[in-house]
Order: C-alpha cells, then sequence, then structure tokens
C-alpha cells in the first residue's frame, strides 16, 4: 500500500495516511491565499485517502486528525523543521545515471560519512567536491548516517522522526538526490543508514494516528516498534514503504539497518525477512540490485542466513567482533566489553571466521553468546573505527589517538587484507585526530539532560577519565568535524598512500579479490598472526607483529616477492627489517607494531 504524499504532476496530489484509532481525518492547506480543508475518506483497512488538484510542489500542509493539526509522518519534505508544516515534494529530477548497475556488496570498500561534520558546511552538496579525492582513495561506496528529519540542526540521525524526509538543514530532497547524482558518476554507490527499531522522542506524532508501537517489549529507547502485534501489517507496510522510497526516488544502492537487535518480531515470517522480499522484488522490477545492511548486536548468523533456510536473507552485517579484537589488542583496554577480547588467536578467529564469539561463555554478557556463522565472507563488513565504537566513548577519542602511528597502520591492514568487506569512518584514512563526539540540538533541556545523564551511566562500566562534553553545544559538533586539509601534511599523507596501496592490493591482486573461504590464520610467537590467502593462481601471505618486540614469522615455501612493509620509509616507518624478496620456507624479520606482505604466482601481477 502506497502512503504518504504523492505527488502525480499537473497540480495533482494524492495523500494516504494510515489512522485506523482516528475518527476524523482531513488535509489543511497551510500556503497562504489557498488555505482550505479537504475531507479524507477511510477504508475498511484504516487508511485515508482524498486526491486533489491545484497543489504546485512546495505547497505547506498539515494532517487534522480529530481536530489536532500534525505534520504528515510520511512527509517528504519538512524545510523549517520537525513542528511546521510538510511539504508537498516534486520528486522528478535530472538523474544521469539510467545505466549505473551499482556495486556489489563483495567488490565494496566502504566509506561511512556524517553529512554535518565531514564538511564544514554539512551538507550533502559540500561533500560532492570531495568524491573525487574518495574515489581517488579506492573507495567505491559512501554510507551515509541517518539522514530521515530529526530535531534542530545537529545530531546523529538516530533521533529522526520522519523517516521519509531528508534533514533540512543537510539541504533537504533535492540536496540528496544532487550528492546520489555525483556519486554514481563516479562509480560509487550510495548506502543509507536507516532507523527502523524505534523513532526519536521529539515530535514523533505516529502513536496519535495508529498503533505504531506496542508496550509488550521495551528497546534502550523506549517503546519498540509493532512489528508482530495486532494492526501490525500497517505498521510493516509503512517501513517498507519506506525502504522502496529511498531506493526509487533517491536511487540508494542499499540501506543499513540499525541495531535489529531492537526489532522485536516473532512472526512466522519476521519483518526483516519480508522487507528483503520487497527490496528483491524492486530490484527485479527496476533490472538492478538494492541491498539490505544490518547491524546486531547478537552473533546470529540466521540473519544473513537464506530466507529458504529459514533466514532473513540480508546481504551483509556488521561485525562488531572484528573491531573489538582489533582494538582490544592493540589498545590494551579491557573494559565494559573489551573485557571478551585481545587475545591474538581472537583476532585471527575474527579474520578467519568474522565473528569470535560463536558458542562460548562471554564474561561481559554472563552467558554463552553468539554461533557459528555459515557463507561467504563477503556477508561481514568489517572496520577498525566507526561512529559508534569511536562516538560512544566519553571522548569520542579515534584510534589515531590511543594507538602509535604503527599500530594505526596495522589496524589498517588487518582490515584491508581480511576476506571481508571493508568500511572506513571518515577521516580514517589520513590519521585524523579529531573527535568523533555525541552531538544533539534538543530544545526541551530536561530531555537533553536525561540523556546527558543516561550516557554518563553508560560510561561507568569503562575507566575513562574526564568530564564528557555538552552534547547540546555548537562546539560540539564543530569539534567533531574533519579537517581535511590534513590529508596532504606530514604523516597524514603517508598515511592516506598507505590505505591507498592496501585498497589497490585488494582490488588488483587475484588472491584478495574474491571474498571466499580460502584462508588459513594461525597465530606464532604470542604475538604474530600469519594470513595466507590464494585465488587465481597465486598466492599471498601476510605477516602481523602486533607485539611491541621485533620478531619473526616462518614465509611458506615458495618464490615470494614483498609487495608491502608498513615499516617502510615511504610510510613514514623506521625502516625495514623484511627481506625483499625470499625463498620459502624460511624466516621473516618484522619491525614491533608492523605488518609485510609477500606474493607469489599470479598474484605479482
Amino acid at each position: 500500500m502506497r502512503i504518504g504524499p504523492n505527488y502525480l504532476g499537473d497540480g495533482i496530489c494524492e495523500f494516504t495516511v494510515w489512522g485506523p484509532l482516528v475518527k476524523r481525518m482531513k488535509v489543511r492547506i497551510k500556503a497562504p491565499g489557498m488555505q482550505r480543508d479537504l475531507p479524507m475518506e477511510m477504508d475498511g483497512r484504516g487508511y485515508w485517502r482524498v486526491s486533489v488538484r491545484g497543489l504546485p510542489p512546495g505547497t505547506p500542509y498539515v494532517l487534522c486528525l480529530d481536530g489536532r493539526e500534525r505534520p504528515d509522518p510520511s512527509s517528504h519534505s519538512q524545510p523549517d523543521g520537525i513542528e511546521s508544516p510538510s511539504r508537498i515534494t516534486d520528486h522528478s529530477f535530472g538523474w544521469d545515471d539510467p545505466g549505473w548497475k551499482g556495486i556489489k556488496p563483495s567488490g565494496m570498500v566502504i566509506y561511512e560519512v556524517h553529512t554535518g561534520a565531514f564538511t564544514p558546511e554539512g551538507t550533502f552538496e559540500a561533500i560532492i567536491p570531495r568524491l573525487e579525492a574518495i574515489k581517488d582513495l579506492g573507495v567505491n561506496a559512501i554510507e551515509l548516517m541517518p539522514v530521515a528529519q530529526f530535531p534542530g540542526e545537529r545530531n546523529w540521525g538516530y533521533d529522526g522522526v520522519f523517516p521519509f524526509a531528508p534533514q533540512n538543514t543537510y539541504g533537504g530532497p533535492a540536496g540528496l538526490k544532487r550528492l546520489v547524482n555525483a556519486c554514481h558518476g563516479q562509480g560509487i554507490s550510495v548506502i543509507l543508514d536507516v532507523v527502523y527499531n524505534h523513532l526519536g522522542p521529539l515530535g514523533n506524532y505516529l502513536s496519535e494516528f495508529g498503533p505504531y508501537f506496542t508496550d509488550r517489549y521495551k528497546t534502550p529507547w523506549g517503546m519498540a516498534v509493532n512489528f508482530d502485534g495486532p494492526y501490525s501489517d500497517e505498521v510493516r507496510n509503512f517501513f517498507i514503504e519506506n525502504a522502496l522510497h529511498w531506493y526509487k526516488n533517491y536511487h540508494i544502492d542499499g540501506l543499513r539497518l540499525d541495531a535489529i537487535h531492537a526489532i522485536y518480531d516473532f512472526s512466522a515470517k519476521p519483518f526483516l525477512a519480508l522487507l528483503k522480499e520487497r527490496a528483491e522484488e524492486f530490484s527485479r522490477e527496476e533490472g538492478r540490485f538494492f541491498y539490505l545492511m544490518a547491524e546486531s548486536d547478537l552473533n546470529d548468523p540466521r540473519a544473513i542466513a537464506d530466507r529458504e533456510s529459514h533466514g532473513l536473507g540480508l546481504d551483509a552485517l556488521w561485525c562488531d567482533d572484528f573491531h573489538h579484537s582489533v582494538h582490544a589488542l592493540l589498545t590494551g583496554e579491557r573494559d565494559g566489553y573489551y573485557v571478551d577480547f585481545g587475545a591474538p588467536g581472537q583476532m585471527a578467529q575474527a579474520l578467519k571466521g568474522g565473528y569470535v564469539y560463536t558458542g562460548q561463555y562471554s564474561v561481559y554478557r554472563k552467558r554463552s553468546f553468539g554461533a557459528k556463522p555459515a557463507g561467504a565472507a563477503s556477508r561481514f563488513i568489517v572496520f577498525s573505527q566507526n561512529h559508534d565504537q569511536t562516538g560512544n566513548r566519553m571522548l569520542g577519542e579515534r584510534l589515531s589517538s590511543l594507538v602509535t602511528f604503527e599500530a594505526l597502520k596495522l589496524a589498517a591492514g588487518l582490515v584491508m587484507l581480511s576476506p571481508h568487506v571493508p568500511l572506513i569512518f571518515m577521516g580514517e584514512e589520513y590519521a585524523e585526530v579529531s573527535p568523533f563526539l555525541y552531538f544533539m540540538d534538543f530544545p526541551d533541556r530536561v530531555l537533553s539532560e536525561s540523556i546527558k545523564n543516561g550516557r554518563k551511566e553508560e560510561f561507568r562500566e569503562f575507566s575513562w577519565k574526564g568530564e564528557p562534553p555538552d552534547p547540546q553545544s555548537p562546539d560540539t559538533l564543530l569539534k567533531s568535524k574533519i579537517n581535511w586539509d590534513r590529508r596532504s601534511e606530514g604523516i597524514n599523507r603517508a598515511m592516506l598512500g598507505f590505505y591507498k596501496r592496501l585498497i589497490s592490493m585488494r582490488k588488483t591482486l587475484p588472491a584478495l579479490t574474491a571474498l571466499n573461504k580460502r584462508i588459513e590464520v594461525s597465530v606464532a610467537d604470542g604475538d604474530i598472526l600469519f594470513l595466507r590467502r590464494w585465488g587465481g593462481g597465486g598466492e599471498v601471505f601476510a605477516a602481523f607483529n602486533c607485539g611491541k618486540e621485533d620478531g619473526e614469522a616462518c614465509l611458506p615455501e615458495g618464490v615470494w616477492e614483498k609487495a608491502l612493509d608498513s615499516s617502510d620509509g615511504e610510510w613514514a616507518g623506521p625502516g625495514p627489517l623484511a627481506a625483499p624478496a625470499l625463498n620459502g620456507p624460511g624466516p621473516v624479520k618484522l619491525r614491533a607494531l608492523s605488518l609485510a606482505v609477500y606474493v607469489k604466482g599470479a598474484s605479482k601481477n
């Protein structure tokens, strides 16, 4: 069922709103000189409709439900904020991507961006001039943190309350379309982070229209969305229509579903399986694939298992275990959930299988956790940094502020040489040091104080020192903006070149290109990891010295040539110990906190 304001052209707009518990509904036009009320009629499933002529794009309107004025919950544009009238939106646009087929997840190098913190302007269009540099890095997919309309001017995006409306301060519908169009022109796919497990606390009027929420379950953000109770068919439809809205009207290539562990649904056919089914149907209609990726805190392989095997069939999952393994190993932190990580063997497991916890006892969770994953390694998205793991630290420190430069290169190698899909957090590629802090702009001071205090409670399980910056302060966002000019200076420039080389190797060496499980991983001498991958008639051998002392790795049999050494002066390193070519089996000397990559066979090409 199509919902929301559907502009048909020639001043004709069809409004459809689900409100099964509302007794009277009408559209109220708010444009000067055009004010009028348009009564709506309800069908047997609670959908109210009216089709009207003489309403040009940009016309402001509200919905009147039993006498109360509210913005349209399916509004496509809120140019004046969350408490202002909605606007009719014409989605016709001069797209330049008719032949665009997108990038398959298995071939992606993803770059996560917060629109407000990526540029001084903090808009969609301000990102466009940087696309060429992003492409030159080797990135072919950008992931935008949520852009659905949220309260105020500053937010991470997870407090959105109009899921169909791109944030006005970012540039609204037109700005997002121009960005996506420009990305496709550069050969870059666009993934959009969407939030289907809750809505923000301010300006959220969905419950006045119908039973969108349920008190049967609770989330960290309040009542859960009603995905499996009475009336849930239409709630599901609301979010399925939202996904198709981004695909169709904005040419978004894939969606990243936030925290699906907070989507409570015990239906025989879960909402997420149905959503994937509809995405596949839309893909067939359009002649190209539209993807669904997700974040999950369950280590449950059913999320990516095929629906024929009673899985959800999602295309990929963020893999927190991989991040935690890298972070704990290199920083030495063991607070909070890092108590479960830090052993080199766990890093080896993450490299090979994604999940570290596949049924073992977790000290942090105080129970057995996870299950063994099945399927291609390309179903996991891995990273050493992202918005969550950085921004949910009390002071928002990036890894560049926590470890040495040499360890930072080691982290990059672990991610980029893995058989999983790599994700880079904006600025990571040149060792950005600006923090990524939590920020918001809520007019309700009581609510903002409650959120600040709640975050302080979360920090108690970590031994972090200091006072968290005020998330309400405009300075907190300003401190979180990256300094793009750093990428051309000193060690930042060296790090940028190092990432370029890693990504180039990943894309050109046959043994690294295929994201399969033809891989061997082992640990020797306590702190040295061996990674061996093969394919296309060639092999790649990588040795990671995660210790603070120089060490040796054992190169396998064969004639090997060195392709990369993080200790090289080219990467601002202390100078290599590993020989440029070796006839194995034999020892390879490694600097402390370094990696060396050797190739043989077709992988030399």
